[in-house]
């Protein structure tokens, strides 16, 4: 055969497929296959067995075909079929090859008309057939039947979508003559992913059962609805054959007879029927194959590439080598403790970008979520200071008390540092939980030969360096328990940061905050102050600098009523005045002071109260407080301030050590743990053999890799060999296919001459085309001269046509690119004569 290295790779790319499905492994070669699409009852079923000369596809009504069904069809002398998921299992009879499609599609869809995309591979051998590879696809539905979801359409839809949108994938659009070609659902969507043309091929079926005195001659001779690359009939047997048990031979040889006596037909004969369209898909593969080899080499290539290093690994691996198994042992753990250390000090290499690490969430446990959880542990002020109050009465007894006690002071600060021993053991859980889950990382972060690959040794060092981890944290909890209890054995008054009684006298503040003075416009009208608030004075400045003052008002004798809002006026407002009926400020007896809100109001009122300025006799005081004579408010205040100074100064030392306790007898401790003693523990806890048996699925994925990696050395190496100028038919033109509606996805092409017209039979003098357009970026094919192409079918002129193939010319120009202008053209053929291929044309089945 003239193509034979051709021939080669059409098992080849079956060899593949078959390879990669079985690993599991995507390959992303988008092999050259074809894809039998249309509606249903079409006749893809029927087509299909015609190929192979048997029955063995289900039949009825509805959606028969339910799943994908990858046919690989390959030329040999013995007859029988296998299946992917039946390894080893031949069936020689075809009748139980259809029981098996049913019962593999009814294990993934259920019995009820339900569909999947997971595809069944069917492999047949048989010397009736020519290589090829064959999708067969669920055919297109409108209405959903059974327990069909209601969208059963689109599913239908995005799987056909999955396979006829590679460019790698022919399409095999098959329409019954009986329907509307212009409607035919196959052509629709062929049109949508291949709207140039180059990869579909359309086929009639029911040639037969056309309306009496009508026929498809138009159509097949490419004149009515033109398609790129044409249209073959063929005439498959009725259900009345089937259910009769039909032979296919007799059905083909009916077929050829249909062809040669119908008066439409019989001078297309030749181009028409099953054994045709099988050849000319066998051709039409080979020569897409041959366009795609460059790019399916270099993916080839770059696969092989991606499995040399891990391919490396196993070559002249021994799985029982006593060596071998202690090198891998003491590597496995070396690598261990290096990933934990790079997991928790952090490295510059392979840095993960899309969560924290180890260290980092630890170190954000340290410095967000520790600080939080202290700041979150908020007192309840209105208890805090009954209890202050308490403690001040319990320790004067019944004497009236000049000074404020230091031992309530004392007693009130030890309650607050016992608060602190809840979220420091929070912070130690969260660690232990942030370690913990390193170490999973660690021991699933598997290179090829790593601890994933020994499943016993995973386990069994998850398990001593978490026992580990977990001893350390009751010691580390001690410690910070140590912690705690020194800070409540001695209450450093004397450091450098506490304000001590001296300082609180003069720096306590009780509240700042802007107020606006209510004054009439008489006196220079209402003006906003800085008001700050101590158990001594009230002030108020110009602005939050505190450098101008304008005014100090002693609190002595004050008190607070209530007054209304003026007309027009949005703000709430309250006085101060004196009891004594002094001027408060300047010649006013009382001031009036105002407020954005009533809750303002309610809150500068309380803070009145803990200074010690009571509201009048008749005005109610608010539920959250509690009657106390002003000097006792005094000292509550003096006291709360100096809590709050001395808790600051523990919560800012326990911050700083317990990061330093942590990691010193913990997460240090574990790094030294695992250097040192891990693999000591290991060899204690088991003997190496059990530690290092090697899981199944290790090395399953090892054989499966290895095949792999051959395969695809195979095949470079048979691509290698294949002659890159081996003959091959040109792709027809391009045809004026507009009356295809398409998809509004799918922005229209502009229009462009076609890189090479039709072959004619004789010379056609006149100026060559203007501005040829090349295709693809590749170099200008010089193109015959004539005034407008030719039909391929042999007469009639195209439209402006899409943009044109990609075209190689495969063997020099028969006729010569001008003639002299004498020499007359040869008129083109009559409509009804059959254009045929010459015997001299080079064809893949001589």
């Amino acid at each position: 055969m003239g193509n034979r290295g051709m021939e080669e790779l059409i098992p080849l790319i079956n060899k593949l497929q078959d390879a990669f499905s079985s690993i599991g492994q995507s390959c992303n070669l988008d092999l050259p296959q074809i894809a039998v699409v249309g509606g249903q009852s079409a006749g893809k079923s029927s087509v299909l067995e015609n190929f192979v000369g048997r029955d063995f596809l289900p039949r009825g009504s509805g959606i028969v075909t339910r799943r994908p069904l990858i046919l690989q069809l390959i030329n040999n002398k013995a007859e029988y079929a296998e299946f992917l998921h039946c390894k080893g299992k031949k069936f020689v009879d075809f009748d139980e090859v259809r029981s098996e499609i049913e019962n593999e599609t009814d294990r993934i869809t259920g019995s009820n008309k339900g569909i999947s995309p997971i595809p069944i591979n069917l492999r047949v051998y048989s010397p009736h057939v020519l290589n090829l590879t064959l999708i067969d696809l669920p055919g297109m539905t409108k209405v959903a039947v059974g327990d069909q979801p209601p969208d059963i359409e689109f599913q239908i839809r995005d799987m056909l979508l999955q396979f006829v949108t590679k460019e790698s994938c022919l399409i095999l659009a098959v329409t019954p003559a009986n329907t509307d070609l212009a409607n035919s659902d196959a052509l629709k969507i062929a049109k949508e992913v291949d709207p140039q043309g180059l990869r579909t091929i359309g086929v009639i079926t029911k040639l037969d059962l056309m309306d009496e005195g009508t026929d498809a001659r138009d159509i097949l001779e490419n004149k009515l609805l033109p398609l790129r690359r044409g249209y073959i009939g063929v005439v498959n047997r009725s259900q009345k054959d089937i259910d009769g048990r039909k032979d296919i031979r007799a059905a083909l040889a009916a077929e050829r007879k249909f062809f040669l006596s119908h008066p439409a037909y019989r001078h297309m004969a030749e181009r028409m029927g099953t054994p045709h369209l099988q050849k000319t898909l066998n051709q039409q593969l080979t020569n897409h194959i041959r366009d795609t080899l460059p790019g399916l080499r270099s993916k080839l290539q770059s696969q092989l590439l991606s499995l040399e290093k891990e391919v490396e690994e196993y070559k002249n691996f021994k799985p029982d080598d006593p060596t071998r198994k202690t090198k891998a042992l003491l590597q496995m753990v070396q690598q261990f403790g290096v990933d934990f250390e790079k997991r928790i000090e952090g490295s510059g290499d392979q840095v993960d970008t899309l969560e924290l690490s180890g260290g980092a969430r630890i170190n954000r446990i340290f410095h967000e979520r520790f600080p939080f959880e202290l700041v979150k542990m908020e007192f309840d002020e209105k208890e805090l200071r009954r209890e202050i109050s308490y403690a001040i009465k319990n320790i004067h007894g019944v004497r009236t008390g000049l000074f404020t006690p230091d031992l309530a002071f004392e007693a009130i600060v030890k309650k607050q540092v016992i608060k602190l021993k809840e979220p420091c053991l929070k912070c130690i859980d969260l660690v232990i939980q942030e370690l913990i889950n390193t170490v999973r990382q660690c021991t699933n972060k598997v290179p090829h030969a790593a601890l994933g690959s020994y499943p016993r040794l995973r386990e069994e060092t998850e398990r001593i360096v978490t026992t580990y981890v977990r001893e350390r944290e009751s010691k580390t909890k001690d410690q910070v328990m140590l912690l705690i209890d020194i800070e409540l054995s001695y209450i450093n008054t004397n450091h450098e940061d506490f304000i001590g009684f001296s300082e609180l006298f003069t720096v306590v503040v009780i509240r700042r905050g802007w107020l606006t003075i209510n004054i009439s416009i008489m006196k220079g009208g209402s003006r906003d102050y800085w008001f700050v608030l101590t158990a001594e004075s009230l002030s108020w400045y110009k602005d939050e600098e505190e450098k101008e003052k304008k005014y100090m008002l002693p609190l002595d004798n004050l008190k607070i009523r209530d007054v209304e809002k003026g007309f027009m006026s949005t703000k709430h407002t309250f006085a101060i005045f004196n009891t004594e009926q002094r001027n408060v400020y300047k010649d006013l007896r009382q001031i009036e002071l105002a407020c954005d809100s009533q809750e303002d109001v309610d809150s500068w009122k309380a803070s009145f109260l803990r200074a010690g300025v009571y509201p009048e006799k008749d005005q109610v005081v608010p539920a959250d407080t509690f009657s106390m004579d002003p000097q006792l408010e005094r000292q509550v205040e003096t006291i709360r301030n100096l809590v709050d100074s001395y808790i600051g100064i523990v919560n800012k030392s326990i911050r700083d050590l317990m990061p330093k306790t942590i990691m010193h007898l913990m997460i240090n401790s574990a790094k030294e743990f695992i250097h040192s003693e891990l693999l000591a523990y290991l060899y204690s806890s088991a003997d190496q053999n059990s530690l290092m048996e090697e899981s199944a699925d290790q090395a399953q994925r090892r054989d499966e890799m290895l095949r792999m990696y051959h395969a695809l050395r195979e095949a470079l190496n048979i691509i290698g060999d294949i002659s890159t100028t081996t003959i091959s038919t040109p792709l027809p033109p391009p045809v004026d296919d507009t009356w295809l509606q398409k998809d509004s996805r799918y922005p229209a092409v502009s229009a462009a001459p076609p890189g090479r017209p039709p072959a004619v039979r004789g010379p056609t003098p006149g100026p060559p085309p203007a501005n040829p357009v090349p295709s693809f970026g590749a170099p200008p094919v010089p193109s015959r001269p004539g005034p407008s192409p030719v039909n391929a079918y042999g007469s009639g002129t195209l439209e402006p046509l899409q943009a044109p193939p990609p075209q190689i010319p495969s063997r020099p120009t028969r006729v010569p690119p001008s003639l002299p202008p004498g020499i007359p053209r040869r008129p083109p053929a009559a409509p009804n004569r059959p254009t045929i291929i010459r015997p001299s044309e080079p064809s893949l089945l001589d």
